[in-house]
């Protein structure tokens, strides 16, 4: 039985390497799923995974590519290496015939369940699942609290305690996460809170963002109390949700931020 409770420690680089392999259990179709062939050697060669990539008709084509480090996090500037490296690709290919703009994204707070990690990592917490078949009792869609994962590869069961059962229905119920069709985090109270407090520790851990002893003996007052250098600056974390855009063929546009990925 695997549980995400208890507390996670750093990812050696072997641990890293399978956490960059592990595969996902949903994936795209059509024209995404090109794409995401296309750029998921090129996310895995910089560090990241893909999370998911997505076609959207959103005052225009956009092309959103959710990823993420093997620990969950990406910054900003991760942001623009995914961007500056996967554009190339994109327009070598010519996948996309059409104008698009290209939209990198974090997984959000209420992210897709795409690995057994996510499911994992997710224990105790609200979800919403789809299978591609229903089960026993004819169902596949279910919203409960998971609880428990079991099984290793393809036969990987999850125990989940439904929140919307009928009074007549079983509470738990296990599902084969092999039929997994989309999944994804209902946002709730406890899963902002864990979020703050990952945030938190996530910022305690980066030692760029903690006072240089130049920082420390800045003038309180007078001259120079708000000369900052560029070499020590921190850089910012993208909080869940955060969006960065970009043109094809062009530029960076302005970041935006998004609204989390409830749908």
């Amino acid at each position: 039985m695997q549980d995400a409770r208890n507390t996670p420690t750093p990812l050696t680089a072997q641990h890293n390497k399978a956490a960059l392999d592990e595969a996902r259990l949903v994936t795209e179709t059509g024209v995404a799923a090109r794409v995401a062939h296309l750029i998921d050697p090129v996310l895995k060669q910089l560090g990241f995974r893909l999370v998911r990539a997505r076609l959207l008709q959103q005052n225009g084509q956009i092309l959103q590519i959710m990823a993420e480090r093997p620990d969950g996090t990406i910054t900003i500037e991760d942001c623009e290496e995914i961007s500056q490296a996967v554009s190339p690709e994109l327009d070598v290919s010519d996948l996309i015939t059409s104008e698009y703009r290209l939209e990198i994204s974090s997984p959000g707070v209420d992210r897709p369940l795409v690995r057994v990690s996510d499911f994992v990592r997710a224990v105790d917490h609200e979800a919403r699942i789809e299978l591609t078949q229903p089960i026993e009792n004819g169902r596949k869609r279910f919203r409960g609290l998971i609880r428990a994962l079991e099984g290793e590869g393809d036969n990987v069961f999850l125990t989940l305690e439904r929140t919307d059962a009928r009074p007549d229905e079983k509470t738990l119920v296990t599902l084969p996460l092999r039929h997994l069709d989309e999944a994804k985090l209902m946002l709730t109270e406890a899963l902002i809170r864990q979020s703050l407090r990952a945030g938190k520790l996530q910022q305690t851990e980066h030692p760029e963002q903690t006072q240089t002893p130049e920082e420390s003996e800045r003038p309180r007052r007078g001259p120079g109390r708000f000369r900052t250098d560029a070499k020590t600056k921190a850089k910012p974390l993208t909080p869940a949700g955060i969006q960065r855009s970009f043109k094809k063929g062009g530029g960076p546009t302005k970041p935006r931020a998004a609204n989390s990925e409830g749908e």
